[in-house]
């Protein structure tokens, strides 16, 4: 009687482990760290707010950038696509807060711990993209709210489902960089020619397929860590995507830099000899993008100092080139 004692109450211990062990586990929000004001801050992606510096991109085409009324106009439309930016990433993570829970990094953004309640999420980015339309519409011209209206429109397309559709998926994120580069032209009322929208275009789908593809090489194998809809490109239809991608933007930049209508009182021709420079850069952005370490564009260009002297070359070329003297 004595020995039977203990094997009936080890009975319901065993039974408990098999039963914990056969019970999936639950995705559950890491401890929350930080404020909540920090949380949503962290949100919004400050780090991804220097693409927004591309509205200065159409300005600075047109040699118009210097002047007081075009710094102040550009400072406002910079703010304004950043709360529309911010508005967007703050929808996105409320959305995908549960399938974040999973990842090995994303569990840790602010809205997957826990940090940022879900509905708090969705209501700030919806008042941030209210209050951008809203300033849009009484600050500047009709076609940049308009803008930002399709942006808004695009990129919350994209977060809901357009991101689940083959090619679809890079087409909306590079027109998301060629609409950052446009809407400084629009607020300036400065024309966009045919060649400035075929290099940015063709240049951002650059930048987002070797990011794409750097991702697919660097995540190979590992399931749950990366984005799903990378399973289904090969990597050789995404190095094939950046490499036309990048031919296109260089021969959009050439026939602009060979057409007639440059600034011909120049000592050197710096609109032609600008193309050498950018060139170089396409080249040197390549060798990141086959060795599957092209990731957030910003971070390469800064972290390798030959891209970045080449790029401050060519900045200073073409501003010769586009500056009126």
């Amino acid at each position: 009687m004595t020995e039977t004692a203990p094997l009936a109450n080890s009975a319901p211990a065993q039974s408990a482990a098999l039963l914990e062990q056969r019970t999936p586990p639950r995705h559950t929000p890491p401890p929350r760290e930080g404020s909540l004001l920090g949380g949503l801050i962290r949100t919004a992606r400050p780090k991804q707010w220097v693409k927004n510096v591309l509205v200065i991109a159409a300005p600075a085409a047109a040699g118009q950038l210097f002047t007081a009324h075009a710094l102040t106009r550009l400072a406002l439309v910079f703010a304004l696509f950043t709360a529309c930016a911010a508005a967007v990433y703050l929808v996105n993570d409320a959305r995908d807060a549960e399938a974040d829970r999973a990842h090995p990094t994303k569990r840790h953004r602010p809205v997957a711990a826990g940090q940022v309640p879900v509905p708090l999420a969705y209501a700030v980015g919806g008042v941030l993209a209210a209050l951008a339309l809203a300033g849009a519409v009484w600050l500047t011209p009709p076609l940049v709210p308009a803008l930002l209206t399709a942006y808004l429109g695009m990129q919350l397309a994209y977060c809901v489902s357009l991101k689940h559709v083959l090619v679809v998926d890079l087409v909306l994120v590079a027109t998301g960089f060629l609409m950052r580069a446009m809407v400084g032209g629009l607020a300036l009322g400065i024309p966009l020619s045919r060649w400035f929208l075929i290099t940015t275009g063709f240049g951002a789908l650059f930048m987002v397929a070797a990011k794409r593809y750097s991702e697919a090489v660097q995540m190979a194998g590992e399931a749950g860590a990366t984005r799903a809809l990378l399973t289904e490109y090969t990597t050789g239809y995404l190095r094939f995507v950046w490499q036309l991608a990048a031919g296109v933007a260089v021969l959009g930049y050439c026939l602009w830099a060979l057409e007639e209508g440059g600034t011909h009182s120049s000592v050197l021709p710096w609109r032609q000899l600008s193309v050498v420079a950018f060139i170089l850069a396409v080249l040197r952005y390549a060798v990141f993008a086959d060795r599957g370490t092209a990731g957030e564009p910003e971070e390469v260009v800064l972290g390798d100092r030959a891209l970045a002297l080449i790029g401050l070359v060519w900045l200073a070329m073409y501003g010769l080139a586009v500056t009126p003297w």
